[in-house]
Parts: structure tokens; sequence; C-alpha cells
């Protein structure tokens, strides 16, 4: 039978897809359990209880260890990296990354998430992007939602506005200056599904990152899909995220699933930068008198709980969504949006 060392040495060649190293450099193999029948057992500690690739790492180890004389039978459980693991595995896995182009430089890379859909996430990207630009900063927007992306419409970007040089993947520019990567600047019409799995999804978040000459940016915002599965986890682990906004509306429900996406960002370690309500109330234009069409303010309790900062609460203003409806977002007038911007960029 294999000794200890012999398995750990056979288990170097099991890889985690999105950290880019092996499990037992990442410190993910405990309780290693060697019988004289030829069974050989492990538990493999994941970097989150639900992680979409388990299956695949799992499926490597045993045809790794099988691989060993004398082994019949290999049984591996599952554990759980805790947060300071967790936090160790991350930054070995961090600084394994390709980097193609070495020329980038990016300050601060902000995600904007909700985890539901529905809530203005992408409008509140867009508006922070146009307000930080006309401060003077250098911005990028990487768009996550790889199957729901609304960035290039919000800013007019016109299908197949991606261009690839020698040096890696030219990002659309916009009216003033914003580079943009997104899927639907590869399409051929803005309408075509993406009909992919979870992997295929978080190869080509990592693809955007890594081979797109966003050149010297101030901050790069990542416009995150709703909800948090692997595309989400792959965000967290791939990107070297400085902090989050969480954007949420007055609903009980929408505040709920926010609630779920925050947890999520525990467990991953990253920080929660502020918090934004969304479609907060209505101002009626004629009488000035506000009014909550969405229900009562749950912000305050999320930002709380997040330790963070609540950055706004934005109010329902129709003529914004007219003009993201025409690709026009950058000539729209939200001076919540400078507040906010100066906030975020004033944080450590």
């Amino acid at each position: 039978m294999p000794t200890e060392q012999e398995i750990r040495d056979a288990l170097t060649k099991v890889m985690d897809p999105e950290l880019g190293k092996n499990i037992v450099e990442l410190g993910m193999v405990r309780d290693i359990r060697i019988t004289p029948d030829g069974e050989v057992g492990f538990a493999l500690a994941l970097t989150i209880p639900n992680c979409p690739l388990k299956n695949k790492m799992k499926a490597d180890a045993e045809q790794a260890l099988l691989a060993l004389p004398g082994v019949k039978y290999v049984d591996v459980t599952f554990a759980q990296l805790s947060p300071a693991e967790l936090q160790a595995a991350m930054e070995k896995g961090r600084g394994n990354l390709p980097q193609l182009n070495l020329l980038n430089k990016i300050d601060r890379v902000l995600c904007v998430l909700s985890g539901k859909g529905g809530v203005g996430k992408s409008s509140v990207t867009a508006l922070l992007a146009v307000a930080l630009a006309k401060q003077g900063k250098q911005v990028g927007i990487l768009d996550a939602d790889i199957t729901g992306p609304s960035i290039p419409k919000l800013f007019g970007l016109p299908t197949g506005g991606l261009r690839g040089g020698e040096g890696g993947m030219l990002p659309a520019i916009t009216c003033n200056g914003i580079k943009v990567v997104s899927i639907n600047l590869l399409l051929k019409e803005e309408d075509a599904p993406v009909i992919w799995r979870g992997p295929m999804i978080s190869g080509v978040i990592q693809q955007f990152w890594r081979d797109a000459l966003w050149g010297s940016l101030d901050v790069l915002l990542v416009d995150m899909p709703p909800g948090t599965s692997d595309a989400a986890i792959s965000v967290m682990q791939s990107l070297p995220v400085n902090g989050v906004v969480l954007v949420t509306s007055p609903q009980e429900l929408a505040g709920m699933v926010v609630r779920k996406a925050l947890n999520m960002t525990k467990t991953m370690n990253v920080p929660v930068a502020g918090v934004i309500e969304n479609m907060a109330y209505f101002t009626c234009p004629d009488c000035g008198k506000q009014h909550d069409i969405f229900g009562p303010s749950h912000a305050g309790e999320i930002a709380k709980t997040a330790g963070a900062p609540l950055l706004a609460r934005l109010p329902l203003r129709p003529q914004l969504a007219m003009l993201g409806d025409a690709g026009q977002i950058e000539e729209a007038d939200a001076p919540e949006f400078e507040q906010i911007a100066r906030q975020l960029m004033a944080m450590e």
C-alpha cells in the first residue's frame, strides 16, 4: 500500500480549475486514510460548500489514487476550508493566474452585486462609471453577466465592438472614454442567446479579465450576474476584488435575496464597500411629494448587517430608463452618483 506522502504526491496532479493550483498546495487535502485491504480515503476541503467543480476534482483525485500500486478503492468525502484557510488558498491562486497583458495597471476592482435580477444593478454600474469618468477617472466595465448582458445596450455600443489585436482583446470605448468588455460585443445580434453551462461562463469571465487590453485604469467596475452561483464565485476567486457595492430595492423579497449575496461576500472574504437602494421612492412631479411605491426601506438594516455605509437611496426616474433604452445613459443627469463615486474612491 502507498504511504501518506505517496498519496499526497499523487494528489498534486489534481488541480482546482478556478484557482489554478493543485489541491495539496492549496491546503485542501486532509484526514488521509489508508486501510490494509486497499482502500484509500481523504477529505477534500472546498472553498465553498456548493463548489460547482467539486465533482470534477473528486473524479480527478480518484483517478490519480487508483493509479497507485495496491489501491483498489478510493473514498473522497467533502469538508470546507476555514475562513483563514480560504483566504490563504485564494491568495495562492490569485498569484498563479496568468496575466497576458503586463501593461495593464488597474488600481481598484469594484463589483456591483445584487444577488437578484431586476433591481437596476446594470444601470447603477453604468451611471457610476459615467460619474467616475466625469470626475477624470480612467474607468472600465467588465460585464460579467454573460447570459443577460445589459451594459452595451445602455451605452449604445453596437454588436461586434470587440476587436482582437496582437496583445489581446481591445475593449469597446464609449463617448466618455469608458472601456467596456461584454459578451454582447462579440455576438452578431444583440438578442442572440448565450446557452452555456457554468464552466464555460466562468472561463469567459476570466478571459475578459486576463486577455483584455485595459491599459491604466483607476477603477474597473464588474457588473455581476444575479445570484450566487458559479459565475459570481468565479469573479470573486479570479479577480483581485477590492470591494463590493450591494444594490437592493425596498421590497422585503429583494432584501432577502441581497442578504444571500451579502453572506456570499462574507464566505469569500470580500469586503462590502457600500449599499445602494435603487427605486427607493417616486417624487410626484406635480406636488413634489415622495411616494414609497415598493414599500418601506430596508436598506439601513442591510447596511448595518454588512457593516458598510448606505451610499444612497435612489428615486425612480423614468427619464433614466428612457435614456438607457436609447443607448444614451452618458447623457443622464444623475447628481447622486457624483457623491457615490467620491465616497467609493475615498475608501481604502
